[in-house]
Parts: structure tokens; sequence; C-alpha cells
């Protein structure tokens, strides 16, 4: 591995040698453990809410199992929302032996494994949801040690290839996550356990080869009733670029959220699939998708790290969303759908690729980033709520009794909050 001189400047992102030591830069053989840890980890989390709690919800009682299943994520999701940014600050304070992420990686590996044993013997919607519970703090403080390993082991320059691997690791989890469910169907209780435990030693694997920093008493942030508050907040005005960051990640992630979760809606009303043939319908969207992101995401990485910049590439990443999203809104047959989808990962794979890595260099407190890394997750996991709550109103517009559900004007909504997004990097000065 290599090291990097610190720079005391001052500047957002960099950190004073009375703080922290030398970032080591660990070679590909850290980032391979960091994309197994995070990839597992989004597959643990992310093969329940799209497959495995339904099903499970129809075995608990068939006839209400949409009710279920809408009551275990909506609990789910409260507690991911408060497990983030709480996690986070643990894991800054943390003084352990094992240093401040190993623990939450081996407590998340062993949440989610737990939660999918609650899975497989749940009778009950109470049990359900208490396994749900456990699978998504798992997989919250799997990802606060995974976002936080970035700026702890890597110099600011040096970034990007770590972001992407982070950042994909959401659409990445799903693809194979789903992938792994299906070969073991029609048995549901491996179809729960096997993506689980996969995710759990990705954790652990990580876990045995992250070189660690272990904080002293001394070291550790201080900590009173007006820190406990400021867990779950960041004021603009003392951080505006963290601020703009936040917001222009929560409209992006507004689109990527209007397009996940109405897809197989719009196959469906617009394209006219069978709802037997949509699983396989948006496993293959999905799966392009993907294939975009990963093709793209590297080299934009590589190449972000090489030139210096990131913002540049998160506006136009956010650019090109907007304009998949839009061919989406006006595609009338599959193939052209599946174009779009290709668009949407193109710039879904160069902003991951590039917005971790800007985030870092915007933290209001560089030296311990997992508290407000916790909060930047929020960006991207409040618009799953967001959005179910304001696309009926979305899809009414210009409604008619022959197209009842405009799906039109809902990926338009997401295009234009894409765009949005992007602006709202053009006010950010701590990053280039």
């Amino acid at each position: 591995m290599t090291t990097s001189p610190l720079e005391g400047t001052g500047a957002p992102g960099t950190r004073t040698p009375e703080s922290v030591p030398t970032w080591t830069n660990p070679r590909r053989g850290f980032l391979f453990f960091l994309g197994v840890a995070a990839i597992g980890a989004a597959m643990a989390n992310l093969v329940p809410l799209v497959l495995t709690l339904s099903l499970k919800a129809t075995v608990i009682d068939p006839a209400n199992a949409t009710s279920i299943l809408s009551v275990v994520v909506a609990v789910g999701s409260v507690f991911s929302l408060v497990a983030f940014p709480a996690l986070g600050r643990l894991s800054d304070r943390t003084t352990s032996r094992l240093g401040r992420r190993r623990p939450f990686l081996l407590a998340g590996a062993v949440l989610v494994l737990l939660g999918a044993l609650g899975t497989v013997v749940a009778g009950s919607t109470p049990v359900l949801a208490l396994a749900g519970i456990l699978t998504q703090v798992g997989f919250s403080a799997s990802m606060v040690a995974c976002t936080a390993a970035i700026p702890d082991q890597f110099a600011p320059d040096r970034r990007g290839p770590a972001s992407a691997i982070v950042g994909l690791s959401l659409p990445v989890g799903a693809v194979v996550g789903l992938f792994l469910a299906q070969l073991f169907a029609p048995s549901l209780p491996l179809m729960i356990l096997v993506p689980a435990a996969v995710g759990a030693l990705g954790s652990l694997l990580f876990a045995a080869v992250l070189r660690d920093r272990r904080i002293t008493a001394a070291e550790r942030p201080p900590f009173d009733w007006r820190a406990f508050l400021g867990t779950f907040w960041v004021s603009p005005r003392r951080s505006p670029d963290f601020a703009w960051a936040w917001a222009s990640r929560l409209l992006l992630f507004l689109g990527v959220a209007a397009v996940q979760a109405y897809q197989a809606f719009y196959l469906i009303a617009v394209l006219h699939f069978a709802p037997a043939e949509v699983a396989g319908a948006v496993f293959l969207s999905t799966l392009v998708l993907t294939a975009a992101a990963l093709l793209f995401a590297p080299v934009a990485g590589k190449v972000s790290d090489r030139i210096g910049r990131r913002k540049p590439f998160v506006i136009g990443a956010a650019v090109i969303f907007a304009v998949g999203l839009a061919l989406a809104s006006v595609a009338q047959s599959f193939p052209a759908f599946l174009v779009a989808m290709g668009v949407i990962g193109l710039g879904q794979g160069v902003y991951f690729a590039v917005d971790i890595a800007l985030v870092t260099l915007v933290l209001p407190d560089p030296a311990n980033p997992a508290k407000d890394l916790g909060i930047m997750n929020l960006a991207n996991t409040l618009p799953s709520t967001i959005v179910p709550a304001v696309a009926p109103a979305v899809l009414a517009v210009g409604a008619s009794a022959a197209h009842p559900q405009n799906f039109t004007a809902l990926f338009l909504f997401g295009a234009v909050a894409g765009l949005l997004g992007a602006l709202l990097i053009l006010p950010i000065r701590g990053a280039r």
C-alpha cells in the first residue's frame, strides 16, 4: 500500500496531523473485500424487501399479505432511518481494541443472520416485523462501516474507485441476491437464508482484512445532550456544502425510487405485460441498468481522481439520469424501455462513482465521518417513503378513463427531480 502526506490546510475534507495519521491508501485487495462487504449487505437487505418478505407474508396470511408487508416494511424503514446516523455516531466514538468500524461489521453480520432466521420461523406479523427490524439495523451497521472506511483509509484524491464500489453495491446486491434466491426456489427457507448468509460472510471477510485504527479515549469526540440531538441533524447554516450535497442526493434518489417502485406497474399498464411475466421483465431491466452502471462507474471514478474534479461528474450524471427517465416516460415498447434503463444505469453509475467521494470532501467533521455519512444515507432511504406518498397525486395528473394512471407524469417528475439535483451541486464550494 501507499501513503499520502497530510495536508493540514483546513480545507473541507482534509485532516490535521494532530488528529489523524497519514492515509494508507490500501491497494486493490482492499477494494475487493470492501465490495464484497457492501454488496453482501445490500443483498441481505434488498432480497427480503423485493421478494422474500412478500412470499413469507403470503404464507402467514394470504388474504392480508399486502397489509402485512406494508406494516413490516414501514416499521423496518423507521428503524433504518434512526440507525444510520445513530450507529455512525457510535462508530465514531468507539474505542474498542477492534477499532472503530470492525465492531459494526461484526454486529451487522450477526443481525442480518438473526433477521433471516426470524423471517424463516415467523408465524405472525409482529415476529416478521421484528425480523425485518434486525435485518434493517444489521444492514445499516455494515453500511456505516463500509462508507466510513473510505475517508478513513483513502486520501481525497484516491476515493473514486472506493466510492464507485460502495455506491453501486445496492443495484449489484439486488441483482446478485435475486439470482441466488431464485436458484433455491421454491424452498422459501433457503431463499431467505442463503442471501443473508452470503451477506454476513462478506462483512466478516472485510472485518478480517480491515486495518482499522483504534482511537483513544482522549481522541473520542465529546458527547452531551446537544451532541445527541445533533446525531440526526447537520446545520445548513454552519455546513452549507453538506446541506447542498444532501439535498442534491435526495432529489436524485426521488427519481430512482420512482422508476424502481413503479416499473412493474408501468410494464403491466402501459406495455401490457401479463402479471406472470413481470418478474422476469423487471429482472432483465434491472440487469441492463446494473450492467450499464458497472461498465461506466469504474472509469468515471478513476478519471475523477486523476483530474481532481468531482462536481462536473455528479452534475453530468444527474443530467444523464434525467434523460433516461424522460426516455422511459415515452417508451412504447419493451426494447425502448430497456434502452431507457440503460441510460438511467449510465447516469447512476457515474453518479455513484463520484458522489460519495464528493461528500467526503464536505463533511462537517472529517476526522469523525460515520455520523455525518449516516445522515447523508438518509437521502438514499427517505425517497422510498416520499415517492409512494406523492405518487398517487402525480399519477392522477392528466389521467383519463382510458389511461387512469399517468406514468409519463411520474417518470417526468423523477427526471425534473434529477435535474434539480444537478443544479444543487453548483453552489458547493468545498469540492471542485
